[in-house]
């Protein structure tokens, strides 16, 4: 049997719930080989509030971190998540070009989950212009595609489907906007949008503050589901089942903190 591979483009997230730990504990369960590119690390402070403080890597280290993977390897999809400076977006687009990658995930993280601001605004013009148009699928929260497509703060679903549409346009074939926990809905609600319609994916929502890797997870069980050869849509599909999953299983870290439960949706498949 060949084993698929997938790259993950990520922060490092100390704590293991989200970042390149999430994806590659997705990438594990979904049977698929992880291969990482280090982008930055976020460390939490437990003597201040777990204040999240960001690392980015220098951009040569990237740089030889990809060409280990791209040239030395090859891989059957990539995500990509927080990259932390412009340049480091850009580097990744112009890899992505370089090798003509296929299956290109783009989760646009522009803020730690607990942190009080963005990261640098000059970051979402880099993602729009140079690394959404390389993008198969782009899988933004209501913050991000909020940025991104100009509309500011989206309230409701009818805000996530024309969010979508504007994303799209910049390139991306596939848009999937996550309403995560801040969409006041009865259900978990995502938005996803082909380019030619546009439709409303709802599950089970669960009152827990234990989501941290949530939109992490869920690219990555995206982009491992793409590796394996899935449509998009078939991907998608399994993604949703596999963080509302890993949602209602999730659980407290400690007193700050609850990750997603990354072994849940095997284990549900199992029973």
């Amino acid at each position: 049997m060949t084993m698929r591979k997938a790259l993950t483009i990520a922060g490092s997230d100390t704590s293991g719930g989200a970042g390149q730990q999430a994806d590659l504990k997705t990438f594990q369960e979904l049977g698929v080989f992880g291969m990482t590119a280090l982008t930055v690390i976020v460390a939490q402070d437990p003597h201040n509030g777990w204040h999240h403080d960001v690392f980015p890597i220098d951009v040569a280290v990237l740089e030889k971190q990809l060409e280990t993977v791209l040239a030395g390897i090859g891989v059957d999809a990539t995500k990509t998540g927080m990259l932390g400076t412009t340049e480091l977006v850009e580097l990744a687009a112009r890899k992505i070009e370089q090798f003509q990658l296929k299956n290109v995930v783009v989760d646009p993280v522009m803020i730690c989950k607990g942190a009080d601001e963005a990261l640098h605004p000059e970051i979402a013009i880099s993602l729009r212009e140079v690394l959404l148009p390389r993008a198969t699928v782009a899988t933004p929260n209501l913050f991000e595609a909020g940025i991104l497509s100009g509309l500011g703060a989206l309230k409701s679903v009818e805000d996530m489907k024309e969010a979508a549409k504007r994303i799209h346009d910049f390139g991306t074939s596939y848009v999937v906007v996550k309403g995560g926990s801040k969409l006041q809905h009865g259900n978990a609600v995502d938005v996803y949008y082909d380019g030619q319609s546009v439709e409303v994916l709802e599950s089970e929502r669960f009152d827990t503050t234990f989501t941290h890797g949530a939109g992490c997870t869920y690219s990555a069980a995206i982009c491992a589901e793409l590796a394996k050869g899935n449509s998009v849509r078939e991907a998608v599909n399994v993604a949703k089942d596999f963080i509302t999953e890993a949602i209602r299983h999730s659980f407290a870290l400690n007193q700050y903190v609850g990750p997603t439960n990354h072994g849940a949706y095997r284990s549900s498949k199992q029973a």
